[in-house]
């Protein structure tokens, strides 16, 4: 079939476009003479166009199912416009940057930072072949790095685009795959440094331009070495072409390089640079536009700083380096001057310079060097002859280019050694076996005006396209020999003479240097010898007008160059009295370094050919240098040498091609210019690529996947499913006449290019013809389906409408009689009510006409009895008023007669007290006392003498008294009641009869009330709505704040939770960190230095610490403090190395910043730990403790307010008492009554008043209940409502309750005080025994220590030993039993007590019979009895052994021991054995010993583990057996929150002496460590299966497309495989979890963590491969998920419901983006999809729908619209601060759940384990 044959109507095609260069069309009719007539798509226009050559027919466009293919060499038609259009589509419609053109990546800068390059991203590359996922510059990457690996050659990645597409930035992430795939051998931190140059390199080498805001203006190539393992060793970078003339001018809108902005910007941080704004320097303000969007140079410059101090590049460098730049831009300021001399001296024409010039100064000072040189030398100009040498001046335009010359010449200086200082930093000393180059180079240029620059780029790349085109081209040609088809040689472009034209004898760059050397040469003699010599070559051309330009034919474009500055810049030259002068400099030493020649150039790579060409040295590439002759030599012959060793390093290794296209000029995020995009694909050799592969055969199909798609095309019969090779045959021959036009190779059908395009076409009209077919048979039978319902319904209409019509006419029939039958009813009801109406009336007037009359007599009589009544009080009242007045008269005359007599008798007794008689009658009456007194006193004294035999009798009676004083006091308590009855009572009368008065009043009072009750009744009512609608609405409010308040405790709890959470992982991280580092120095430790260098004692310093042991145990103990035993760093031996010949282990600084780091890990675990149990005791008092009641304390103030006014009412009545003693002993009686009464008042009132407040609404409505029973009582009773209490039951039931709360209180005292007293003795008694055990352990140990002399000296130690032991449990048993006694004891006392207080008061023998008890201190008698051994013991679960033997019980207990032997033993045995020798350790308290066997245990264990780190079986071993003595520390350690459901024998056996909280948190450290291990190598074990199990797995074949082939498939494929292998793989390890007893809670945890992986990896691979993204395949994998939920079922639900929701939930992922797969993608479904994808994030959404391939032409195609909508509500749905948290594409494979280890107790008896005699430990454990 010929290519005419596909123009028919409605074939699609592309015509050319001046915007868009190719717009889409449609053939309107077949193509006939020579016309083709197109309609466009865009704007419906008719065009044709004429036909004069089959090569002018316009391109087809690819079929659907080509459109938006990964690599563009699988399209069907190969041209420009397919190219561009697939490249469209990828970038506008689907976000995808990368695109695979063959060999070739084409990269499209998006302008926009997309979350594709995080460390998933790089794993998930890992390992794939390029091709199976999305393009990627990581696919690349992997692929150099395979290489690398598989067939141990160099190999490079080449970067070319113009400026601003992206080429640095596909350079930075190329070196970070290769920084973290590659590692590190070393501790220099290659990758750290090769990322950290990218700042530094960025400042001084890039700069703005009009297409670009950080264009690189130079080339690098960067070379990362690997050692033998293929770890980065080291690495070095080589430069090209510094574009040295922006320094001194920049184009409008464009800036000079980063650095000196920066440094501006930084000028206030630098004073002594004298630097201004940078708009006041001129070599910065020509182009107009100093700042960049988006960009801080002064956070630039810091960050540049710190790169700087990351390569080791000093302080004092870095000030020189600042220094000189600084001075750059002095240079520049500068200004000339034709004025004359100021001196008088003789004028002389051409520049000055002024001497008090600021910036001259300011250069000279930066410099330290003279200001007078510097100004002669920067205006003359030395000239030497044959005789004489001559200073002239220079005029103003030559002084000014010379000041020019020399900036560029220091910056190009600097920048020169700024690339050796990053190659030494680099640079690691280690070997480099291999490497990896990154070549960073600048694409074709072409601009208005071309330069020598432009012209050296333009050479560079038309050097890369020849390799380019010659490799790709050989690989084309492997491929065709590879499949074994006959092909041709293809031809292709060949650059070569445009090459030839440049490098020629007789070529550019030849006669550039020519002229160059001529004395008078000149860029227009430059010319003209082109002109004559270069017009033989095909590639030149010359200019229509002008004769100072050349055009030159490059690939890409003619480019015509201006000639103008071609010599100078080939020259770079300086004069050398400038040069000498700025070498003078004294402040800045870095100017010698950067000017002085350079013999060998250390600063840059070794020469790409270094194998064969080994004295060849390549410098940095952006300055010349001179030639062996002495002479210097130009910037073209040095770049022309630097491009052939270049191209030599390609040539030796293998290239791989990354192509960066700049996809608009206005920096738009995913905006394309077709006609950029165009330029740049034809200039970067993309293009020439896909005409390569067109001219051979471009599409290529797998046999399977060809029959697949194809197999509509044959018959059933012509199918032969063994043998796909011939049925494609067949299809082929079929359709295809034309052999040539296909080939088959062993593997693969290669196709022509248009022929899938014709095979589609064939296809699609087989499926239109079937489905016209279909159609028709549907339609007819949709069609008579119709007939037929409307048939029926027609039936069913008529049917319904004539039983309407009978209906109606029976209902009307029945209707007439019911109303008849109504009417006489409703007639007789009317008469009967008005009857009865009439009748109520009548009796009613006369009821009331009764009533009134009856009740004006009762009124009347009323009035008259309360006349009399009134009458009687007021006669009663005047006549006690009368009586009254008349006695108060009577007081007051007496009062006035008795005050008269009172006065004359005291003025009689004053006289008579003044004679001096009545003085002596009163002493002699004294006398008359005193001698009466003495003669008392001796009969006291003989009456004393009797009294003593009466002492007995008066203690008896105290006694008695006692009781009385009781009796009395009970006896005053009732008489008070009495009194306040009588009171009461009285009270009460005196209130009722003045209720009966009030009722009489009241009686007056009711009229009144009754004519206002309707009115109150009214607003009553009103009121009360009111106030029930407040209360509904207080009602609601409060529990609106009441479930405000619980949510917001919900989120406390949740956020402390989540707090929690996020620490415990961040720990564990740590902690997995701190093994790697370990594990790390341990690997250090092992491997030997350098046998060549070995150190003395004077640089001791620097040695390295050789360690005894494998590990040493930091920071753990018991309460006791135990000295360390590793060595301190200044008591090591340095010199025992030199002894024994031996070299150290390690370097000394290397090991100490290893054990720093270590240490601050370690310290950094222990804030994690603290900070973890201060959240989780924070959590658990949220969670129990009640909110706290801030009216506790305004509750106590009111109580104690009024027992302080009780309390002086108390005393004041006292103080009214007569006799002083009995005032006292009342005093303090009552005292001590009332406080007891008063304390347990207060406290009741201030605990019900709390709960009181704490049920504020059960409060209000026990309010509102009392009000309505006060208010029912008053009415019902009046103001008598103490009736209700009448008989006093509520007051006895109360305090009966008060007397159980204060008997209850009582006791609890009691307990607390007996309790704290014995905690005290016992303290105290332990810290006495604790001395005495150790003088004798001190005693014993000087014996024991010994050698014994004989055996029966031997036999007498242990026997001591074994005393001792027995003494010390005889000793714990007496304690216990006594404290026992003593507690029983007090409980008979309080029993005694109370049995007093009922009135029982015999039981004084109760505790006169009670038993001794020994006290806790006593010291045990024992009688030492001759040794007997008894056949049967009792023993106290304990393993004894001997230090020496530790070594060999761990060897036999751990190292050795193997799972198929632990299997079976009792689960946990070895931690259980552990623990009993540790209470051995504890009974005997040996702590040094316990460290050392805890060391032993951890270090044997880590051993085991690493030497057997691909055993699930010994992982699960050592896991559970780790718990089990994590869990056995707990639960006899002794804390109580552990013995709960500890039995009495093993709360005995709980450790007594050591406390070793801090080894259960080694032991939990070991435990994560183990665990995260196996996790680890689960995964790696399952990573395998997943794919095929789950992603490519098909129980149907064939419905999803052919089984993706793999590279190497196995002869014989295992029997079970997809989801069985994975399942089989689950059970398996899920058998040996429980077959070890790891814990259930552990076991949820692992399977947690599998499930996650399996979803991330799964789901991460589905979001890189556009195959897996179409309907069938999310029902295949859908399907193949299903089989893990089933197993998740089956097998997993005995840990319970919960624990299988919750495993489920970690597929959702996955799940829901199969689901998406299959769903419905129309606008109207937009909704249902956000909220089924609830755990996918937004971008893996779009990406997914970005990705979706329709299985056919007629299923519906994602739009974008879609797509957008669905964008938008995810994101409202993830809320505002969705954009700010950073986005990931893929999920978070290397995730791993923090786990916890839960409290397990054990019901095994230690004194029941035995030990088994295949552990081989009967000689070295002894049981206790």
């Amino acid at each position: 079939m010929t290519t005419k044959e596909l123009y028919t109507k409605d074939a699609q095609v592309w015509v050319e476009n001046l915007d868009t260069v190719w717009e889409s069309a449609t053939v309107v009719a077949d193509f006939r003479s020579g016309v083709l007539i197109v309609k466009l798509d865009q704007s419906g226009e008719i065009r044709q166009i004429k036909i004069t050559d089959e090569k002018q027919m316009p391109p087809l466009r690819n079929p659907l199912l080509l459109i938006g293919q990964n690599d563009l060499t699988s399209l069907s038609y190969l041209h420009e416009p397919a190219v561009l259009h697939n490249l469209k589509v990828r970038f506008c419609d689907r976000n995808a940057i990368y695109t695979y053109c063959g060999i070739v990546l084409v990269a499209i800068n998006p302008y926009y930072d997309l979350p594709i390059y995080g460390d998933e991203t790089i794993m998930a590359y890992r390992g794939q072949s390029m091709g199976d996922l999305d393009p990627h510059i990581f696919a690349v990457s992997e692929e150099a790095y395979t290489k690398l690996e598989r067939e141990t050659r160099d190999q490079s990645i080449i970067v070319s685009g113009e400026s601003g597409a992206g080429k640095t930035v596909s350079a930075k992430y190329a070196m970070r795959y290769f920084a973290a795939v590659g590692g590190n051998a070393s501790e220099t931190q290659v990758e750290r440094k090769v990322l950290a140059s990218s700042p530094i390199m960025e400042a001084i080498g890039n700069a703005k331009t009009t297409r670009n805001d950080n264009s690189s203006r130079f080339g690098k190539f960067i070379e990362i070495h690997f050692d033998s393992q293929y770890r980065i060793s080291g690495a070095s970078m080589r430069t090209y072409l510094l574009e040295k003339s922006r320094v001194v001018y920049q184009s409008a809108g464009e800036r000079n390089y980063h650095i000196f902005y920066q440094l501006c910007a930084a000028r206030g941080l630098m004073p002594e640079l004298h630097l201004d704004h940078q708009d006041t320097f001129h070599y910065l303000n020509q182009g107009g536009s100093p700042n960049i969007d988006g960009v801080d140079d002064l956070k630039a410059f810091n960050e540049t700083r710190n790169a700087l101090v990351t390569l080791g590049v000093s302080e004092t460098e870095q000030q020189n380096m600042y220094a000189v730049l600084a001075c750059i831009l002095h240079l520049g300021n500068i200004e000339l001057t034709t004025c004359g001399p100021e001196d008088g001296q003789e004028s002389e024409e051409g520049a000055y310079i002024n001497a008090r010039d600021r910036h001259l100064l300011a250069t000279s000072n930066l410099l330290g060097i003279t200001a007078t040189d510097l100004r002669h030398w920067l205006t003359h100009r030395k000239i030497a002859s044959a005789h004489e040498v001559i200073v002239s001046r220079l005029d103003e335009p030559r002084a000014a280019a010379a000041r020019d010359a020399l900036a560029k010449r220091m910056y190009g200086e600097l920048f020169a050694w700024l690339v050796r200082a990053v190659n030494r930093a680099l640079d690691t000393g280690h070997a480099k076996k291999h490497f990896i180059g990154v070549l960073d180079i600048y694409g074709f240029e072409t601009f208005e005006i071309n330069s020598f620059e432009q012209f050296c780029i333009n050479y560079a790349n038309e050097k890369l396209q020849q390799q380019f085109n010659s490799h790709v081209f050989k690989l084309e040609q492997d491929e065709y020999i590879k499949e074994e088809i006959s092909w041709k040689m293809i031809d292709f472009y060949d650059n070569q003479p445009c090459i030839d034209l440049i490098e020629d004898k007789l070529g550019i760059l030849a006669l550039l240097d020519e002229e160059c050397r001529v004395p008078q040469g000149s860029d227009q003699g430059f010319v003209s010898k082109l002109h004559d010599k270069c017009a033989k070559y095909p590639h030149f051309m010359k200019p229509r007008f002008g004769r100072s330009a050349f055009i030159i034919k490059h690939f890409a474009d003619n480019v015509e160059y201006q000639s103008g500055g071609f010599l100078e810049k080939n020259r770079d030259t300086v004069s050398e009295e400038q040069l000498e002068c700025i070498k003078s400099a004294t402040s800045c030493r870095l100017i010698h370094t950067m000017f002085a020649e350079q013999q060998d150039q250390s600063a840059t790579l070794p020469p790409p050919s270094r194998r064969r060409q080994p004295n060849m040295a390549i410098g940095s590439l952006t300055q010349p240098v001179k030639r062996p002759s002495g002479q210097k030599q130009t910037v073209g012959s040095q770049f022309r040498a630097s491009l052939s060793a270049l191209m030599a390093t390609l040539s030796a290794t293998t290239p791989h091609y990354v192509r960066c296209i700049k996809p608009n000029d206005t920096k738009q995020s995913f905006s394309f210019d077709p006609a950029r995009a165009v330029h740049q694909l034809r200039a970067c050799g993309v293009l020439e690529t896909i005409r390569i592969s067109a001219a051979g055969f471009p599409s290529r199909w797998l046999y399977q996947d060809f029959f697949h798609r194809y197999r509509l095309l044959c018959v059933h019969k012509d199918i032969d499913r063994t043998n796909i090779k011939s049925t494609c045959g067949r299809i082929l021959a079929k359709h295809l006449k034309d052999p040539d036009k296909y080939q088959f190779g062993a593997t693969k059908i290669f196709f022509r290019a248009g022929q899938v395009a014709y095979l589609e076409k064939i296809r699609a009209d087989i499926q239109r013809l079937y489905c016209v077919r279909v159609q028709s048979c549907v339609r007819r039978f949709v069609a008579r389906r119709r007939y037929l319902r409307l048939m029926t319904a027609l039936r069913g209409l008529q049917a319904r409408a004539r039983g309407y019509l009978a209906r109606r006419k029976a209902q009307e029939v029945r209707r007439n009689r019911a109303a008849i039958k109504i009417q006489r009813n409703v007639r007789g009801w009317l008469a009967r009510v008005e009857y009865q109406r009439w009748r109520k009336l009548a009796i009613g007037l006369q009821a009331y006409g009764r009533g009134f009359l009856a009740r004006r007599l009762y009124r009347d009589r009323r009035k008259v009895k309360a006349v009399i009544t009134l009458q009687r009080y007021a006669r009663g009242y005047l006549a006690r008023k009368k009586a009254k007045k008349l006695r108060w008269q009577i007081v007051i005359a007496q009062a006035a007669i008795r005050r008269f007599l009172a006065r004359r008798q005291y003025k009689r007794l004053r006289i008579e007290a003044r004679s001096l008689d009545h003085v002596k009658k009163l002493n002699k009456g004294l006398e008359n006392k005193i001698i009466s007194l003495q003669q008392r006193l001796g009969d006291a004294l003989e009456r004393n003498k009797c009294i003593e035999p009466l002492h007995t009798q008066i203690a008896d009676l105290k006694s008695k008294l006692e009781l009385l004083k009781l009796v009395e006091i009970e006896v005053k308590t009732l008489r008070v009641g009495i009194d306040d009855k009588d009171s009461l009572i009285i009270a009460l009368q005196a209130e009722l009869a003045s209720e009966k008065d009030s009722n009489m009043r009241l009686s007056e009072e009711k009229k009144e009330i009754e004519q206002q009750y309707k009115k109150d009744r009214e607003e009553s009512e009103a009121e009360s709505e009111k106030l029930a609608e407040e209360l509904r609405s207080n009602k609601e409010r409060y529990d609106l704040d009441i479930e405000e308040r619980d949510k917001q405790h919900e989120q406390e709890k949740k956020a402390l939770c989540a707090e929690l959470e996020a620490e415990r992982q961040s720990r564990q991280k740590l902690l997995s960190s701190q093994y790697e580092l370990q594990e790390r120095l341990d690997a250090l430790q092992r491997t030997s230095a350098p046998k060549e260098h070995r150190r003395s004692l004077s640089d001791a310093s620097n040695n390295s610490q050789q360690e005894t042991t494998v590990e040493d145990d930091y920071g753990y103990g018991s309460v006791r403090s135990v000295e360390t035993t590793r060595p301190a760093l200044e008591a090591v031996n340095w010199s025992t190395g030199s002894h024994n010949g031996a070299a150290p282990i390690a370097d000394a600084g290397l090991v100490l910043r290893m054990q720093n780091r270590i240490s601050a890990l370690q310290s950094e675990l222990s804030r994690t730990s603290k900070r973890a149990a201060d959240l989780e005791e924070r959590l658990m008092n949220r969670m129990a403790s009640p909110p706290s009641n801030p009216n506790i304390d305004r509750f106590k103030v009111e109580e104690l307010e009024i027992e302080n006014k009780k309390l002086r009412e108390h005393l004041d009545r006292l103080r009214e008492a007569g006799d002083s003693m009995l005032i006292s002993k009342e005093v303090i009686e009552q005292l001590g009554v009332m406080q007891k009464e008063l304390d347990r008042r207060r406290d009741e009132c201030v605990q019900l008043k709390s709960v009181l407040t704490n049920q504020k609404p059960w409060f209000q409505a026990l309010k509102s209940v009392t009000v309505n029973l006060k208010s029912l009582a008053s009415s019902n009773y009046g103001s008598d409502v103490d009736i209700i209490n009448e008989d006093g039951e509520l007051a006895t039931a109360y305090e009966a309750q008060k007397g159980i709360n204060r008997q209850l209180q009582e006791e609890l005292t009691a307990e607390k005080k007996f309790y704290s007293e014995h905690i005290m003795k016992t303290k105290g008694e332990i810290d006495r025994l604790r001395e005495e055990n150790e003088k004798y352990q001190k005693l014993l140990s000087a014996d024991l220590s010994q050698e014994p002399k004989n055996k029966s000296l031997e036999f007498s130690q242990n026997e001591i030993i074994r005393l001792a032991a027995e003494s010390l449990a005889l000793q714990e048993r007496v304690d216990k039993l006594s404290e026992s006694c003593r507690r029983y004891k007090n409980q008979i006392r309080l029993l005694v007590n109370k049995l007093k207080e009922v009135g029982i008061d015999d039981v004084s023998d109760i505790l006169e019979n009670t038993d001794t008890v020994a006290p806790p201190n006593a010291p045990l008698t024992l009688q030492m009895a001759p040794v007997t051994r008894k056949k049967e013991r009792e023993y106290l679960g304990m393993f004894e052994y001997k230090v020496q033997d530790e070594g060999t019980i761990i060897k036999k207990l751990i190292t050795d021991l193997k799972p198929k032997i632990a299997v079976t033993f009792l689960p946990g045995l070895p931690a259980y054995i552990l623990f009993m020798m540790l209470r051995h350790m504890d009974h005997v308290d040996d702590e040094p010993k316990m460290h050392q066997l805890m060391k032993a245990v951890r270090t044997g264990v880590k051993k085991t583990l690493k030497r057997r780190a691909d055993s699930v079986e010994y992982n699960a071993l050592w896991l559970a057996n780790m718990l089990r003595l994590l869990n056995n520390l707990r639960q006899y350690s002794g804390d109580s929150v552990y013995q709960n459901t500890n039995t009495p024998r093993q709360n005995q056996q709980c450790l007594r002496i050591f406390d070793l909280s801090e080894y259960r948190q080694v032991l939990s450290d070991i435990a994560v460590w183990i665990y995260q291990g196996l996790i680890h190598l689960l995964e790696r074990q399952l990573e395998r299966l997943i794919i095929p199990a789950i992603l490519e797995h098909e129980e149907i074949s064939g419905l999803s497309g052919p089984a993706r082939p793999s590279p190497a498939p196995p002869a014989h494929p295992p029997p079970a495989a997809g989801p069985a292998r994975l399942k089989q793989e689950l059970a398996l390890t899920h058998e040996h979890l429980q077959t070890f007893a790891v814990d259930q809670p552990l076991r949820v945890t692992i399977f947690k963590q599998l499930f996650y992986y399996i979803c991330a990896y799964s789901l991460n691979q589905l979001l890189l491969r556009k195959d897996l993204c179409c309907w069938a395949k999310g029902l295949q994998i859908r399907y193949n998920i299903s089989h893990l939920e089933t197993w998740i079922k089956e097998h997993l639900a005995e840990y319970g419901q919960k624990s299988v929701e919750e495993i489920l939930g970690v597929l959702k992922p996955i799940t829901q983006a199969v689901q998406l797969l299959q769903a419905r993608k129309s606008m109207a479904d937009v909704q249902s999809t956000v909220e089924m994808c609830a755990d996918l994030t937004a971008m893996q959404v779009c990406k997914i729908l970005n990705m979706y391939t329709p299985a056919e032409e007629y299923e519906v195609k994602v739009t974008r619209e879609f797509i957008h909508e669905i964008q938008r509500k995810m994101q409202e749905k993830a809320g505002p601060n969705a954009d700010k948290e950073p986005q990931n594409l893929l999920m978070d494979s290397k995730m791993i759940f923090s786990v916890q280890f839960p409290f397990n107790p054990s019901s095994i008896r230690l004194e029941a384990i035995e030990l088994p005699e295949v552990l081989e430990l009967d000689g070295l454990l002894t049981k206790i």
